[in-house]
């Protein structure tokens, strides 16, 4: 560390107890839900304090660790400002591969009475097509039998089964991943696994268990090495952990916690700024289908037309019209608005957002994982335009031009850098196919991502995208959309 610069320090002001778990510690996390639960603390008090884990690597544990869990959320203007924030809401950060069992100590104390998640869509180890539970996914092959479990759904059944036999009352699962109804699905996951440990078990969690459906919504790009030096030559202070973001956030949260633990169940999320609702499903289609379908497909697209950002793409006049397109003509007339919410004044404050020079999101990171993404994102908007008889061009050429990314190459004959939990298998089958037409019907073919009935009526369509893509390339075949 140079002689000018002093490492990030907490502060000596007393910091609450903890009270809950966070499952797979990564920068959306600390840049959304620990600002949350602090700001909640600092108004209204209690012993919330944040116990991470990291399910894979030691990195961000080994990067937090010499500064007491401290940390900056750097939020980036789009005039070029940066605000500074200290975050001091974790306590510790374990690392499950390396102590799976305090992993479950810590989870299966009843102080802790929320878990937390962002593992993303990749993580619950489930079928994307189906929402049911993979049983042939290595982790759960290996948490079915063994104690010490790798996955997320291990560690939340194994949990809960001590608290079980301890008398202690359940966790309340708290998801912060973008899935569809996705307190429902994990909660469907989570008794799948347990039923196959002990029927009793996952009665006791369907009975007393609360799983509610959140919607979160904060963009933020992953922090680079050369983010650090910058932060740190401009502030004198090193910290090897910031986040960046950007200055919106949104959490809606159903308001449905274990009722053991009664008005100690969960935070004052209100007095933070969340939204406890009833329902939160008009939320979770408003945000995956018009944020996240648009981020994929801008994504797809704009990688493959040579753009590195999504500020990049959308600078660019024909795919500033063409997400407009999308937002107008095919998303917005597929789901019903949250109560109270317009729906095109939503679509102006994205593409606001998108804009935003200071947010570096990579096309290459929002691509990534498209086998688990692609479902809840892009499909189902367009199952329910093809039952309402609504064709979906925009969101064809997208699936289209993620078929292309996955085979490997891009548009200059340069390689691509595809990850995703099925690059192998969906590379292999492009390059075996030996025609544009025989490539979109073999990736048509995986279950895990397409329905069958969807996939047949889909057909003829991405077909038709894919053979545009190749012939004109994707900035000249979304000029083609318009």
């Amino acid at each position: 560390m140079p002689a000018d610069q002093q490492r990030l320090r907490r502060s000596h002001i007393p910091r609450p107890k903890p009270g809950i778990v966070h499952l797979g510690l990564g920068a959306f996390f600390r840049a959304f839900g620990a600002v949350y639960v602090e700001d909640a603390v600092r108004v209204s008090g209690g012993d919330w304090g944040i116990i991470g884990v990291s399910l894979q690597s030691a990195g961000t544990r080994d990067a937090l660790a010499p500064q007491d869990f401290v940390y900056w959320t750097v939020t980036q203007g789009a005039d070029g400002s940066e605000t500074f924030r200290k975050v001091e809401i974790l306590h510790d950060v374990l690392v499950a591969p390396e102590d799976p069992e305090a992993v479950l100590a810590q989870m299966a104390d009843p102080a802790i009475r929320i878990v937390t998640l962002t593992v993303t869509e990749k993580g619950y180890c489930h079928d994307p097509a189906t929402g049911k539970l993979n049983l042939g996914h290595p982790d759960i092959v290996h948490d079915l039998q063994q104690a010490m479990p790798r996955s997320a759904p291990g560690f939340l059944v194994r949990a809960l089964q001590r608290r079980r036999a301890a008398g202690h009352p359940p966790f309340t699962v708290l998801t912060c991943d973008n899935l569809p109804e996705n307190g429902r699905l994990v909660r469907s996951i989570v008794l799948e696994f347990a039923r196959h440990i002990d029927a009793s078990l996952a009665a006791w969690i369907e009975a007393e268990g609360r799983f509610p459906s959140t919607m979160v919504d904060r963009i933020t790009p992953a922090t680079k090495q050369e983010d650090i030096q910058r932060l740190a030559q401009k502030t004198g202070i090193r910290d090897e952990a910031p986040v960046l973001c950007e200055p919106f956030r949104q959490w809606v949260v159903e308001d449905d916690f274990v009722p053991a633990y009664g008005a100690n169940a969960h935070p004052d999320l209100v007095a933070a700024g969340v939204e406890l609702v009833a329902d939160v499903t008009p939320y979770e289609h408003m945000k995956l289908r018009m944020l996240n379908g648009t981020h994929s497909s801008l994504a797809y697209l704009g990688y493959l037309a040579g753009h590195e950002t999504i500020a990049d793409t959308v600078s660019d006049p024909v795919f500033a019209a063409f997400v407009q397109r999308l937002w107008g003509q095919e998303i917005i007339p597929s789901f019903e608005a949250p109560e109270g919410v317009e729906l095109a004044d939503y679509a102006g404050a994205l593409f606001e957002r998108y804009s935003n020079p200071a947010i570096r999101h990579r096309t290459w990171q929002i691509a990534m994982d498209g086998s688990q993404k692609l479902p809840q994102r892009i499909l189902g908007t367009i199952a329910d335009n093809l039952e309402a008889g609504r064709k979906s061009p925009g969101l064809m050429l997208a699936v289209a031009a993620w078929m292309r990314y996955v085979g490997g190459t891009d548009e200059r004959g340069e390689p691509i850098d595809v990850k995703d939990p099925l690059a192998g298998r969906l590379r292999g089958l492009s390059d075996a196919a030996g025609t544009p037409d025989e490539k979109v019907a073999a990736l048509l073919g995986v279950r895990e991502i397409f329905e069958a009935g969807l996939a047949a009526q889909m057909a003829e369509p991405v077909r038709r995208s894919y053979e545009l893509l190749c012939r004109v390339g994707a900035r000249r075949a979304v000029e083609e959309i318009l």
